[in-house]
């Protein structure tokens, strides 16, 4: 019996003697004398001993103690990657707002209609929405390398395409090159990538990576406008492929590697019956509504992305000035990108997607009544601050809501929806424009949008405080 049966002094002892080899702690319920053998961990002994988080073996005591701590897959070189894919997103982004800083020349040389040029932009997202699809799957084949690397490759060759001087070169070079084989190859799957680099920052990561193409808007309009005015937009458009050549693939070669993370077999959640549910509602319900309320958001989105210039020359405010009001709405979206990945990481992806509509929606109604300089500068830095947390709100919420191992089509379907709203809110401005002579029922259409993206992610935000209750 003494062989068998420890004491409840004995007990003591015994963890005592363990914490003192091992930091980690050891819970030990005492209620009935416990054969010896079940001291090892795993064997089924619940109500007398049980241990928390990874398993440690105990040496001394050939007991099995748990860590307290979960290692993070953050590390120093996880920034160093985000801060790569940022500077290849703001390379890649840059090329089409060739087009937006000189969409007056560009429409000038394809017959004087601003639908022209505005297409061609417009197809370069929506490209760039539908490749992702197919990139997404190949980046997580291949390797993210091998996608950055083709994209950027047929971005520079769609430059030069775009040349030609005709629409369908526009449009093909844009479209085609640009869009579908170019920038396809770089948004979604480096979104993918990155995210796989982060578990506790996430939401913080991706406010930074999605800051590329507005960091591209911040930095570039300037430049290409001075640029077209003294060599015209076919040079400028040969030039930056050049450039673009020469900065992405090194950065490529040198520091995209393979993520640290694994995708998991499976983490979503289920319902009645086992199958799995987000939100308490199918996975792709839930998905559906998501992905249509990024499709109307981007509408709204892409307008005075789009046009800016284009309103402010028409207002009789210079070309300049009007670049340096696109910079000043596109920076405030970058700076402004921090803090709302600050406020993902707190609140979660839905709630930030809320907020950031709602301001993007007051920034939209004043695109409709402003009309001075000044008052156009304040309505552009509204507008910057309010839209930039949306696209990496969406991108948290799939990864909040749905198994890793589906994030690489769920993150470029989501884009395409995204994407696609970009190409027709950008084009139907300009439809817009060319049918009444004026912008402002293009920004009352993309007010409207923008209003029914609120409703269905308030909708989305309700349901899950209401699973939240349960």
């Amino acid at each position: 019996m003494i062989g068998h049966y420890f004491s409840a002094f004995a007990l003591a002892k015994v963890a005592h003697v363990a914490n003192a080899a091992a930091t980690s702690e050891i819970l030990i319920v005492i209620s009935s004398p416990v054969p010896l053998q079940t001291r090892q961990f795993g064997a089924r002994a619940p109500d007398r001993l049980s241990c928390r988080k990874t398993p440690r073996p105990c040496r001394d005591l050939g007991l099995t103690t748990q860590s307290t701590e979960t290692r993070s897959i953050e590390t120093r070189h996880s920034w160093i990657v985000a801060s790569i894919a940022l500077a290849c997103l703001g390379m890649s982004f840059g090329a089409p707002w060739i087009i937006a800083v000189g969409l007056k020349a560009v429409a000038a040389d394809m017959g004087g209609a601003r639908s022209v040029p505005s297409l061609a932009v417009s197809l370069t997202w929506l490209g760039a929405a539908a490749g992702g699809i197919a990139m997404g799957p190949l980046a997580e084949r291949f390797g993210i390398r091998f996608t950055v690397i083709l994209g950027t490759i047929m971005m520079a060759i769609g430059l030069l395409i775009s040349t030609g001087g005709t629409a369908w070169h526009l449009y093909i070079g844009h479209g085609v090159f640009m869009g579908l084989l170019g920038n396809a190859g770089l948004n979604a799957p480096l979104y993918v990538y990155v995210s796989r680099w982060f578990d506790k920052r996430r939401g913080s990561a991706l406010a930074l990576i999605s800051s590329g193409g507005y960091l591209a808007g911040a930095v570039w309009p300037t430049i290409f406008e001075r640029s077209i005015a003294t060599f015209g937009w076919q040079w400028t458009m040969t030039g930056y492929a050049v450039v673009l050549v020469s900065v992405v693939l090194p950065l490529a070669i040198f520091f995209l590697r393979a993520p640290p993370e694994i995708p998991a077999s499976t983490d979503a959640a289920t319902g009645a019956g086992g199958k799995p549910q987000a939100l308490g509602w199918p996975p792709n319900v839930t998905f559906a509504i998501l992905v249509f309320a990024s499709f109307l958001c981007c509408v709204t989105m892409s307008m005075p992305q789009q046009h800016l210039v284009a309103l402010c020359s028409d207002l009789g405010i210079s070309a300049t000035v009007g670049a340096a009001m696109l910079s000043v709405l596109l920076g405030a979206g970058v700076i402004s990108r921090q803090i709302w990945g600050l406020i993902a990481d707190r609140l979660g992806g839905l709630i930030t997607a809320v907020a950031s509509s709602l301001l993007q929606g007051i920034g939209i109604a004043g695109f409709v009544v402003a009309q001075a300089e000044a008052s156009l500068f304040a309505v552009s830095l509204a507008f910057g601050i309010g839209f930039s947390a949306l696209i990496p709100a969406y991108v948290l919420v799939i990864r909040e809501l749905f198994p890793l191992r589906e994030a690489h089509w769920r993150v470029p379907a989501l884009l395409l929806l995204s994407g696609s709203g970009m190409a027709v809110g950008g084009s139907l401005a300009g439809y817009l424009y060319d049918l009444y002579g004026s912008y402002g029922p293009a920004f009352g259409v993309g007010l409207a949008t923008n209003v029914a993206n609120l409703a269905l992610l308030s909708m989305l935000v309700v349901r899950q405080r209401m699973m939240t209750a349960r």
